[in-house]
């Protein structure tokens, strides 16, 4: 891995500052690793330092409850915060990367003595790390979902699947493509090096400055995890239809919408986010209405042919490209998080022409957001009806249709990864 290209150099110390920034951010809620990512600290990296700091900060992170379990059994007592975290990278590098072990440790023993608060803490860091460089990694148990979460996950799919789901936690995913035309898609692939996936999604392990990657300025292409590009295929758009994409950013699901020829209107109480929208829009020679509201309270009258709601959730299910969820999220979020979901279903609910379709969605692995919404909606609606998904429409893996004929996607139900979903499909009676 990039530890390798930082043997001792002494650039190697504000890319390991910045790592630590970014586990710091994502472990207190300060915008997450997305805001982290753009800080001025980062930015002024070289790339080649920029790109380790990334890795080291989501290597770190996937495997925290592995590293901790690490350093709990050689601590007598808990260190103050600044020393866990040196303690973290250089166990960090030392089990899961390829950093040469001097490096690892001398420069976590260099970045204490730079701190009156760590500098004290030298001694036993070096002793610490110095023992995991000779011990080695800790032995994988595929336990890497804070217990709260793990045992939510028992609870709601069983042993055998919590753990299959909670192995993809230490895996980096592969980047997920969803392509303007299929002609374009074969056309690109070699470049690309992508293949398809059953779901109709195109897979590459391609890295670097999607910028730069072929097709990309052409608007050939963006990027969407394959599960969650099942959504929007589920409503059947065709040339001419109405579509609402609400909670829309960052627009994936807008783009296939347009793309299958709907006239589409996108909302999101967000401006930033709807920039992004925006310019891939425009990259991709797509068109759509654009409009920063707050969803539940838009008060435009207009029905629509098919409604999509992408709605605010735990994102529990992003845990592969996003794995501060697993460690940002407690069980209270979920309960506050279920009201406004239910508050947003309603309201995208009455954008529904009689005859129309509604998909609503989450990217969260928890039953209160899914199941739970689903059922709790046809009781107050008894206008609305759930439309069964088909195994393998849309591209929709068999083992994720449910026997209610909604969507439960779990992350290795597609080979390789995906993130988790659920989606249910529903159709406005009269």
């Amino acid at each position: 891995m990039s530890g390798q290209t930082h043997q001792g150099d002494p650039a190697g110390k504000p890319a390991r500052a910045a790592a630590i920034s970014l586990i710091q951010s994502a472990l207190t809620r300060r915008g997450g690793i997305d805001e982290a990512l753009s800080s001025p600290a980062l930015s002024a990296l070289e790339p080649r330092d920029r790109a380790f700091a990334r890795a080291l900060a989501m290597t770190t992170l996937r495997r925290l409850k592995a590293i901790d379990r690490a350093l709990d059994a050689k601590l007598q007592r808990p260190p103050p915060d600044a020393v866990r975290d040196l303690l973290r990278i250089g166990a960090a590098q030392l089990f899961y990367m390829e950093t040469p072990p001097h490096a690892a440790v001398s420069s976590a023993v260099e970045m204490a003595d730079q701190q009156k608060a760590t500098r004290p803490f030298k001694g036993l860091i070096n002793a610490i790390l110095r023992g995991f460089a000779r011990s080695g990694a800790p032995e994988a148990d595929g336990d890497l979902a804070p217990d709260w979460l793990m045992a939510r996950w028992r609870g709601a799919f069983g042993a055998a699947e919590a753990q299959a789901l909670a192995a993809q936690i230490a895996e980096e995913p592969a980047i997920d493509l969803s392509f303007l035309r299929r002609t374009e898609a074969e056309a690109a692939a070699s470049d690309l090096e992508a293949e398809e996936l059953p779901s109709g999604s195109w897979r590459t392990r391609k890295r670097g400055d999607l910028a730069a990657w072929p097709g990309y300025a052409e608007g050939r292409w963006w990027v969407q995890d394959a599960a969650a590009a099942l959504p929007a295929r589920l409503l059947g758009l065709k040339d001419g239809d109405t579509a609402l994409d609400l909670c829309a950013a960052p627009g994936g699901k807008t783009l296939q919408m347009a793309a299958a020829g709907a006239a589409v209107t996108a909302v999101d109480r967000s401006a930033p986010r709807m920039q992004r929208v925006a310019e891939n829009l425009e990259r991709t020679g797509l068109s759509a209405e654009m409009v920063v509201a707050d969803a539940s309270a838009w008060s435009d009258p207009r029905t629509f042919d098919a409604v999509l709601l992408d709605a605010p959730c735990a994102a529990t299910g992003t845990f592969r490209r996003h794995p501060e969820v697993l460690w940002a999220a407690s069980p209270a979020d979920i309960g506050k998080l279920a009201g406004v979901q239910s508050r947003l279903l309603d309201a995208a609910a009455r954008r529904v022409r009689p005859g129309g379709r509604l998909v609503y969605c989450v990217c969260s692995l928890e039953p209160e957001e899914g199941e739970g919404q689903a059922a709790a909606f046809l009781k107050r609606r008894p206008d609305f009806r759930l439309v069964p998904v088909e195994p393998g429409e849309g591209g929709a893996p068999a083992a994720s249709v449910t026997a209610k004929g909604t969507l439960r996607i779990l992350p290795h139900h597609i080979e390789g990864g995906c993130d988790g979903f659920f989606a249910a499909r529903f159709a406005r009676t009269g």
